[in-house]
């Protein structure tokens, strides 16, 4: 069963859960919180930032509670946001320390538990457990974890039961392995303990470093509570996203492709910089449906299609979706080609386009990815007679460019010009769609259709027709991209057409997809463009990706930056960065910063760079080398999971860091990185 609808917004129904004065699920709106990365014992320095956070209208605050002694400070801490006029709620974040939750639960509104590790120590143990075993194990997590249950029913307070991908515990592992389900199964576990005691005022998350991962587990998770009757809200998050865009781009992916889904009530993201810069971008991630359920999901508008019963996605897995390869340069487009980068030129004389065409596309390949392709817009006769002036432009050292151009299907049909100048022609359906189509096929010219509109329903349904309408002409699977209205939902759009070619034997047609949200002036189109697109991708949906509205060397890096982010195509390296806080052994944004300044030269190679040990190796378990704090001014280093060097002094561990990366062979000087590209 699934209880995502997918080809229509619907937030998932859950309880309303408490945190203070401040609701979470129900009919409330979608939160957002964050967390203070100070040494909680500090009470002054930790006030000081929870009421930065509060200013910047950060609506609930977690603090790090990792021993005793911060577990007693949170009473002067109250105390000293009571001073400060500060009454966001507060939440405890416990690893490893039942005791410390258990006087934690008298200061703050809500307790968080990791139950990977709260009754758990890892020990990376391999054994099979029997069902009697097994349920020994929960008797034993049921003594140590009812004690707290009781005790924030018997005070009113909430709690979050918060798996990490990578702190699962032993049990979960060998019997569950280190998946979606492991992950699920871990939260669920301490959800029934819960119930055993009547308590339900309860948030759960199923938070990993991979979006991928993140999203798969929460669906799971929905489609789990469902069958077992549970309605709890959800906390959304994806963790070690790391800093800058990528770390954006990335919180985009696993957050708001889950809301575009209805599921999620409550936000952190969780950035390797000043926590305060985590609140305006969780805020623009939510506000979009916030004002949906608002006004009760997307205008379905005036035209209704008949819609295919059958969910397409795997909902639990990634599984890109098969379709045919066409050509388009030498690389060509879908099948089993990496999903290719379509570079707008956007308008202007021939001369402005081509001289894009050439800074943006055509010259010799340095650090930054360059588009595979190129796209024009081509609406009548002198349009198609100035692709003359962009044709010779596309040409460089080792080859051309291809050219794809969108345009009126009659007037392809009537212009021999578009045809003999373009790699791929997306036509404009109207009354001539099949003879451009057939034109375009006598030429071997690739051939797709664009359908620009405003109601998903509507331009799924017409997309599908005109598919339909080129093979009959040519025998062959188009290339379809649908150009919806910035305001309009892409990802429920495609879910549907894609439902409806399957329908019509025609589920190997490429997809392009068009993320318009940077022409939307209301809206973030960084974070617009990776939830759009990269929730698409997600479900496994897109053979290529177009940016329109943004200028060339955004929209190149917007696009390679979605890629990257879903492990679909990586153009640079791959930072797993943990947003530091009070358990951190030294400077996250300062080593994140030397760290990248001598290895962003190393496309593909995958760095986990992490405070302290506390949400387990796991977090890193695609990283190809890690770099993760064992004490004070010192650091331990990873070759994947395993920790090869130990206690390196914090100064020195950088540049044993690149020693190490050498040693497995997966160096390489930064002017070869750039002759290579």
């Amino acid at each position: 069963m699934t209880t995502i609808p997918p080809y229509r917004y619907s937030r998932r129904p859950t309880r309303r859960v408490a945190v203070g004065s401040v609701g979470v699920g129900g009919a409330e709106p979608i939160r957002v919180q964050s967390m203070t990365t100070t040494l909680t014992g500090d009470t002054e320095a930790t006030a000081q930032q929870t009421l930065r956070l509060a200013e910047a209208g950060c609506e609930i605050v977690r603090v790090t509670v990792p021993n005793m002694g911060d577990a007693h400070s949170l009473e002067a801490y109250r105390k000293r946001l009571d001073e400060l006029g500060v009454s966001v709620p507060i939440v405890a974040d416990i690893h490893f320390n039942p005791r410390a939750a258990m006087v934690a639960a008298d200061f703050v509104e809500k307790v968080r538990v990791n139950p990977g590790n709260y009754a758990d120590s890892k020990r990376f143990e391999v054994r099979e457990y029997s069902d009697s075993e097994y349920e020994a194990e929960i008797d034993r997590i049921r003594e140590k974890f009812s004690p707290l249950v009781e005790k924030c029913k018997a005070l009113g307070r909430s709690m979050r039961i918060g798996t990490n991908h990578g702190s699962l515990s032993d049990r979960i592992m060998n019997r569950f392995g280190d998946s979606p389900l492991g992950m699920v199964e871990s939260a669920l576990e301490f959800v029934r303990i819960c119930r055993e005691h009547d308590y339900h005022e309860l948030v759960l998350s199923m938070k990993s470093s991979n979006p991928f991962v993140a999203v798969q587990a929460y669906r799971l998770l929905a489609d789990r509570m469902a069958e077992e009757g549970m309605d709890y809200p959800f906390h959304l998050g994806v963790t070690e996203a790391g800093d800058g865009d990528d770390a954006r781009i990335k919180s985009a992916i696993g957050i708001g492709s889950l809301l575009a889904d209805g599921i999620g009530d409550t936000v952190r993201v969780s950035l390797t910089e000043d926590p305060v810069h985590e609140v305006p971008v969780a805020q623009a991630l939510v506000a979009p449906f916030n004002a949906l359920a608002e006004r009760g999901g997307h205008d379905k508008g005036d035209v209704e299609v008949e819609v295919p019963a059958e969910d397409p996605r795997a909902l639990y897995e990634l599984s890109r979706r098969k379709t045919a390869r066409l050509a388009l340069g030498p690389r060509g487009l879908g099948g089993d080609e990496p999903v290719q980068v379509l570079l707008d030129l956007g308008t202007g004389s021939p001369e402005t386009l081509a001289d894009r065409a050439k800074r943006h596309a055509a010259p010799p390949r340095g650090a930054a990815p360059l588009a595979d392709a190129v796209h024009v817009r081509v609406d009548d006769a002198a349009g198609a007679a100035a692709l003359d002036a962009i044709v010779p432009a596309l040409s460089h050292f080792d080859g051309r460019v291809p050219l794809v151009v969108t345009a009126p299907a009659a007037l392809v049909a009537d212009s021999p010009a578009i045809a003999e100048a373009a790699d791929l022609v997306l036509l404009r359906r109207d009354e001539r769609l099949g003879e451009a189509a057939e034109v375009l096929a006598a030429t071997q010219t690739s051939v797709g259709v664009a359908v620009a509109g405003r109601y998903a329903d509507a331009v799924a349904g017409d997309a599908a027709g005109a598919a339909l309408a080129v093979r009959e002409a040519t025998g062959h699977p188009p290339v379809i991209a649908l150009e919806l209205e910035p305001n309009e939902s892409p990802v429920h759009a495609t879910r549907l057409l894609n439902a409806m070619l399957r329908a019509e034997g025609l589920d190997d047609a490429p997809l392009l997809l068009v993320d318009a949200s940077p022409l939307a002036a209301d809206r973030d189109p960084l974070l617009e463009g990776a939830q759009r697109l990269g929730g698409l991708l997600v479900d496994g949906l897109g053979d290529a990706l177009r940016i329109d509205g943004a200028d060339p060397e955004t929209a190149n890096r917007r696009a390679f930056g979605i890629l990257q982010a879903t492990r679909l195509r990586m153009s640079r390296p791959d930072y797993i960065s943990c947003p530091s806080c009070g358990r951190t052994l030294f400077d996250l944004e300062e080593t994140t910063a030397r760290i990248k300044s001598v290895t962003s030269h190393l496309t593909g190679v995958k760095i986990a760079i992490m405070g302290c040990i506390v949400n387990g190796p796991g977090e890193m378990a695609d990283a190809d080398f890690g770099y993760v704090g064992s004490s004070p001014g010192k650091v331990n280093l990873y070759v994947e999971k395993d920790c090869v060097v130990k206690n390196v002094p914090a100064a020195d561990a950088p540049q044993r860091l690149v020693e190490l990366i050498k040693e497995h062979g997966r160096w390489i000087e930064p002017e070869e990185a750039q002759a290579e590209a």
